[in-house]
């Protein structure tokens, strides 16, 4: 094997370690994201998970069901969308802003 091939290969896998640490430190990096002037409040983790969900009594309106419905996804939505952008802008330092498809 060529030496720059081997210090390619050696560079793939630190980066390759790099990843799966990032990965592992996932479950630990959160988002928040409130909606409705804080009527809904949502937490989530970089593995997609809901961690918390608050709700206000008064945007409980039995009368108007779909408008909770709403702030729930959009907080959700939004608190996601952080976690991601979060994890990108990680991963971007790994790869140097190389995009590799599949990675978060």
């Amino acid at each position: 094997m060529s030496k720059g091939l081997a210090q390619i290969m050696k560079q793939a896998q630190m980066m390759q370690q790099k990843m799966g640490k990032l990965q592992e430190e996932a479950a630990e990096k959160t988002a928040e994201a409130t909606a409705g002037g804080g009527a809904v409040t949502v937490v989530v983790n970089g593995k997609n998970q809901v961690l918390s969900l608050t709700i206000k009594k008064e945007a409980v309106d039995p009368e108007d069901v779909e408008m909770l419905q709403d702030l729930i996804l959009s907080a959700v939505n939004e608190a996601l969308k952080k976690v991601h952008q979060a994890m990108s802008e990680e991963m971007s330092k790994i790869t140097g802003g190389l995009n590799i498809p599949g990675l978060f």
